[in-house]
Order: C-alpha cells, then sequence, then structure tokens
C-alpha cells in the first residue's frame, strides 16, 4: 500500500482518539497511555497469575487512561502438550478455546474504550525470555518466519472488521540477536538491519492481506531500545521503552543481572558506580526516538515502568523523567504492568505504605505520576 494511502485510510479510523495533525512534527501515533496486562503472558495457560477483570477496566478508564498492551506467548493458544518440548508441526495447532480467551479480553478493554495492541511477545522462533525450547530460530530459518507469517495472518483474519482506532499488532516484543535462546544471561546483540526488514515485510504482508488499513508497530531493535531505520519507510511505527537505565529499572532483577547481590545502590540522579545517572542522559537515549517522530514515524513505548526492589522514591523520581520527556514529545506509554512487581496495583513493595482499592493494594503516588503525564 502506498503510503499516502495509508495514512489517509489510519487516519480516519482512527478519528476521535486526538490523532492531531499529520504534520511532520507531528506524532502520527495518539499519546496512548495505559498498561500491560499479563493474562497470556506464559506459555503454559496453567501458569498464567491474575486474570484482568471487568473492574480493572473500569478503573483503568475511570483513572483516565485508553490504552492496554496484550502480550502473549503463541504456545498459550495452541492445542500441544504444554510439559514437553514443541515440535515445528505443533506451531499450527490452534486452540480455539485459548484464542476465544484472547477474544473476550480485547473485546472488554473495546467496551471500555482501550485502544489494544495485541503482541506477540513469544512468537515462532524468538522470544527475549528464555525458558521455553523452541524449535528454530526466526532470524536464521525460514521456517520460523513462515510459521510467524501464519500466526499474524491468523489474527489478522480474527479482527479483520475492527476499525485501526481500536487495535494495532505489535509484531514482536524486544527483538535481538540471542547467542543462546536457552540460557537467559547469553551475549545479546541487535539484529541486523536488513533481517529485521524482511522479517517485518513479510509480517506486515501476511496482514495487510487481510486489513490493509491495519496499523502495525515494531518494537526498536536490540532488546527495543534502538531505532530501525531500515523499516522507515514501510508504514510501520516503531515502539521505544522505558527501562534505561537498566541499573534503575531492573535493580536486583534476577532475569537481568547475574549478580544481584553486589550491585551499586540506585540513586537518581547520583553516582551509581562508574556511571552518573541524570536526566540529561535519558535526553541523549530518547533523542533517536524524538528525531524518529519528526521524520513521520509513529512511535510510541510500549513498556515502562520498574521493578520493586529499586527504593520507592528514586523510583518516582527516575520515572518523573522518563515520562516527562515522553509527553514533551507526545509519545504515549505501556506501564509495565497493571497489577504486580511492576503494576500500580499489587507490585510487593517493602518501602511504601498502599491505599486499599477494593481489595487490591494501590500504589496511589505511582498512579498519581502517571496521571499526571498527559
Amino acid at each position: 500500500m502506498e503510503r499516502r494511502s495509508f495514512i489517509k485510510t489510519t487516519g480516519i479510523l482512527t478519528a476521535g482518539l486526538s490523532l492531531g495533525s499529520w504534520s511532520s512534527t507531528t506524532n502520527k501515533l495518539p499519546e496512548w497511555r495505559g498498561f500491560n496486562l499479563l493474562d497470556f503472558f506464559s506459555p503454559k495457560p496453567s501458569a498464567t497469575g491474575r486474570k484482568t477483570t471487568e473492574d480493572h477496566f473500569r478503573w483503568v478508564r475511570d483513572w483516565g487512561f485508553d490504552f492496554v498492551r496484550i502480550p502473549i506467548a503463541y504456545p498459550y493458544y495452541l492445542a500441544i502438550d504444554h510439559n514437553k518440548q514443541i515440535t515445528p508441526e505443533e506451531v499450527y495447532k490452534i486452540d480455539e478455546k485459548r484464542v476465544e480467551e484472547i477474544e473476550q479480553l480485547v473485546a472488554l478493554a473495546h467496551r471500555y474504550n482501550m485502544h489494544v495492541s495485541l503482541n506477540l511477545h513469544r512468537a515462532p522462533g524468538y522470544c527475549i525470555n528464555a525458558g521455553f525450547h523452541e524449535p528454530y530460530n526466526l532470524w536464521k530459518d525460514e521456517e520460523a518466519l513462515k510459521a510467524f507469517c501464519f500466526h499474524w495472518n491468523f489474527w489478522a483474519k480474527r479482527f479483520k472488521h475492527v476499525p485501526a482506532g481500536k487495535i494495532s499488532f505489535d509484531l514482536l516484543n524486544e527483538p535481538a540477536m540471542r547467542e543462546d535462546m536457552n540460557d537467559q544471561h547469553s551475549k545479546i546483540t541487535a539484529v541486523p538491519g536488513e533481517v529485521y526488514r524482511k522479517v517485518a515485510i513479510e509480517a506486515a504482508a501476511a496482514i495487510r492481506k487481510e486489513t490493509p488499513s491495519r496499523l502495525i508497530i515494531a518494537d526498536g531493535n536490540n532488546v527495543g531500545t534502538s531505532v530501525i531505520p531500515e523499516i522507515m519507510d514501510l508504514d510501520i511505527a516503531q515502539s521505544c521503552r522505558g527501562y534505561y537505565p537498566g541499573k534503575i529499572s531492573h535493580y536486583k532483577a534476577p532475569w537481568a543481572n547475574k549478580d544481584v547481590n553486589n550491585l551499586p545502590e540506585p540513586k537518581w540522579p547520583g553516582q551509581v558506580g562508574n556511571e552518573y545517572l541524570s536526566r540529561e542522559m535519558l535526553e541523549k537515549h530518547y533523542q533517536p526516538w524524538i528525531d524518529l517522530v519528526k521524520k513521520g514515524v509513529g512511535v510510541h513505548c510500549g513498556e515502562c515502568g520498574c521493578w520493586n526492589k529499586t527504593p520507592h522514591a528514586v523510583f518516582l523520581a527516575w520515572f518523573g523523567d522518563v515520562l516527562d520527556i515522553l509527553h514533551s514529545n507526545k509519545i504515549g506509554f505501556g506501564l509495565w504492568e497493571f497489577s504486580g512487581d511492576f503494576g500500580v496495583l499489587n507490585s510487593r513493595r517493602a518501602d511504601i505504605e498502599y491505599e486499599d482499592w477494593y481489595g487490591q493494594k494501590l500504589d496511589r503516588k505511582l498512579l498519581t505520576l502517571l496521571q499526571r503525564s498527559h
């Protein structure tokens, strides 16, 4: 599809979402603000945690938010034995019951006027998280790419008649080249630009075969951190992250640090180990994303937040700067997560007093900060 016609179509369908003008200095994505919902995050349906309820959506709406991102592990909705290693043939075995669960959550979000970003957090041949044995590599094997496109074509068909303003497709969570898919701490590098481009082109074609106007988003390269110049001409928006620097956001997180017991105490701003952390470094980090907006590419921050071991005051000081930089450039965000260790509810922090919210533990200071970012 030609760029002009895609923009025209998408602009019509997203009317009413404060899209703004289509000038080169305006973000072509709405400034959606909201949360990631982890109902289908685990490859094993039996391992899922809290389920998102209608009350949750009501609270999100009443608090002033309009966006949810749903990261999905593709094995969740497959009819397979989840206690065994998956085979390439099983990647195509769809479980309709599980698919309907996902559709029901999307419908509930739409009932409360949320834009839904449907994301493959684990796709055939790739996930940023180890712990599930993939039968191939998305970046190297044509068979994996074929399966990846099959899944996106499947979802495109299921949501074929849903307007672009209500649902978008986020192709793949945090792409990177991992040396060993089954070793969480193995070396990670950026995906070669031409490889990312090929995957994005084929997946987008599989989607737009069903819905030419579907809004598609690609997570930044190198675990979501880097702009992807190789796809700027593809009518695909891009998604950054709000986890920089990791010394703040992932302090003592075992999946992000080999040795969690010998880390410097976080400060913001301040000297942390051999590095001085400040707003200036944040501004430098986000400048390529701001430049991308100015070049006419839509940008959203699909994930942001901080694990519960970072001192709360440090977290809020840092996160306030992150949100301010994003908002100053009309870039929306999705907090990771709604309820859980990173969440506005039930984060299990030891250093704050929670407000009781209908039996849930609410981090009121974090909620207030999120609400101010508009």
